[in-house]
């Protein structure tokens, strides 16, 4: 669609992902096997056929710039683009102050397309969205700001910004992070809150970053500041994600916010459920990504160990040699050697496991080398002293660490 920009916030840090996000921007941490955080928001504006992108990054962009020109390069369609932009350092010798800040930082790009409405997403969040279908509702209500929402328990709520709004989908109050959230009413166990993602008209855009850019009490946050000042106008409508139907899946509303070690890695044994809430074989719904030369995965029987292998996912390039890998996502090229026990584990890929090994609730990241014999998982209170151990008990292995050698 000719009038529509797509913005991507592609710079978070990651901090609380850590050490997964020690080398790289939390966009570009490896999920599901085959992709990276990214690509779920990149696939969602390219099945809505939505194809003037740019990807604002900042931090640690490395692996994301690599990643994005080998699966991610349109080039040679008039009209068509998906652009990584680096922070430009136009207002000074500043990184992004905050969400606002970092699209005011780069309204150059919005005056050279001229579009009429601007959807800006974030890139770090598990789910399928049909843009197209929020762009409707945004037009249809003739919306200055349109925001998405999902109902979400009122204990959690308070790490997002909480919506009120009136029968008729406007607006009609916002607090960001609040410590006490207001429920739904008639609905006490549950609050609505934003999903963070946004679509402007381009004019009302422009002015509000332009005004926010010159008010030295600002934080320049799209939560914080531009919505809490724009919402009493009444122009500010938010859009029902729950109502946003995926041809081909079976179920609606699959949003994780994979912000924690326990979120991801929670995130990750959802897609080894039965039923799967997340699918990522629906063929009317591809999920694009840069795949790699590889041969298919292979599993074999070694002379004293069978192969035991159930409810897992396990990637091309893998070589999987008389060991037992149980409700377990392998990345691609992970190499597993006999009489180990892998379980409940999420292993990144370009990873060497050694015999006679147990794992168990881990997380490993890429060119990870673990000599034969290691165990980990098992005895939680010898693992903090080596490695680094979540409050819910998940191991993470950081990349590039050689154990046992």
């Amino acid at each position: 669609m000719a009038g529509v920009l797509g913005m991507i916030l592609a710079g978070g840090e990651g901090s609380r992902l850590r050490p997964l996000t020690d080398t790289r921007t939390k966009p570009a941490v490896p999920f599901g096997g085959s992709y990276r955080l990214i690509d779920f928001a990149l696939n969602n504006f390219l099945n809505a056929d939505l194809m003037k992108i740019y990807v604002l990054t900042q931090f640690k962009s490395q692996s994301l710039y690599v990643h994005m020109k080998k699966g991610w390069n349109v080039s040679g369609i008039t009209g068509r683009f998906i652009d990584p932009i680096p922070a430009q350092m136009r207002m000074g010798k500043r990184w992004y102050d905050g969400t606002a800040d970092a699209i005011y930082q780069n309204l150059r790009f919005i005056e050279l397309e001229e579009p009429d409405q601007v959807c800006i997403f974030g890139s770090d969040h598990i789910y399928k969205m049909d843009v197209k279908q929020m762009l409707d509702f945004h037009q249809e209500k003739k919306a200055e700001l349109t925001v998405s929402a999902l109902r979400m328990p009122v204990s959690e709520a308070s790490a997002f910004g909480v919506i009120e709004v009136d029968e008729n989908g406007c607006m009609v109050g916002f607090e960001e992070k609040p410590a006490n959230p207001k429920s739904i009413p008639g609905d006490p166990e549950h609050a609505l809150v934003s999903m963070g993602n946004y679509i402007f008209e381009r004019e009302t855009l422009c002015k509000e970053l332009e005004e926010d850019a010159i008010d030295e009490n600002s934080s320049h946050d799209f939560g914080k500041d531009i919505i809490p000042k724009l919402f009493p106008q009444g122009t500010v409508f938010v859009y029902d994600f729950t109502t946003n139907i995926i041809p081909g899946e079976k179920t609606a509303g699959y949003w994780r916010d994979v912000g924690t070690i326990e979120s991801y890695w929670q995130a990750h044994m959802d897609l080894l459920s039965e039923d799967a809430p997340f699918s990522l074989y629906n063929r009317q719904w591809q999920l694009h990504t840069y795949y790699p030369p590889l041969p298919p995965a292979t599993v074999l029987d070694s002379d004293d160990c069978k192969v035991d292998i159930n409810n897992c996912m396990i990637s091309a390039g893998s070589y999987i040699r008389g060991a037992k890998v149980h409700r377990s996502v392998l990345g691609f090229r992970t190499n597993v050697d006999h009489d180990t026990t892998i379980s409940e584990s999420v292993i990144l890929g370009d990873v060497k496991i050694g015999a006679n090994c147990s794992i168990r609730r881990a997380i490993i990241d890429k060119n990870v080398m673990i000599a034969p014999g290691t165990v980990i998982g098992e005895n939680l209170e010898e693992d903090k002293k080596k490695y680094h151990v979540s409050d819910e008990g998940i191991v993470v292995i950081p990349k590039g660490a050689k154990i046992g050698y």
